[in-house]
């Protein structure tokens, strides 16, 4: 028995072509067009680079920098003797 998806899931899927890739532009005029939640959404985007990453001078690496940061703040708990201690 197929597993029942929500009307707003059902009517965002009835908007996007199976199999289709979209350009950059085209994915986010359509992300505006869809149902609103009533939570903070999140999306995911998978890029198509072919490439090869056997190759060296194709090696695609970095980090990106979050503008709200990457989660929580780090808490460190160290044991050590009074003259040890740093700040």
């Amino acid at each position: 028995m197929p597993k029942k998806t929500s009307k707003r899931f059902s009517k965002a899927l009835e908007m996007v072509e199976p199999g289709k890739s979209y350009s950059v532009g085209e994915a986010a005029e359509l992300l505006g067009k869809f149902p609103k939640a009533k939570f903070d959404e999140s999306i995911e985007i998978a890029f198509k680079m072919t490439i090869d990453p056997r190759k060296t001078d194709q090696m695609i690496r970095g980090t990106v920098r979050l503008p709200h940061g990457s989660g929580k703040e780090v808490k460190v708990l160290v044991f050590a003797k009074e003259g040890e201690a740093a700040t």
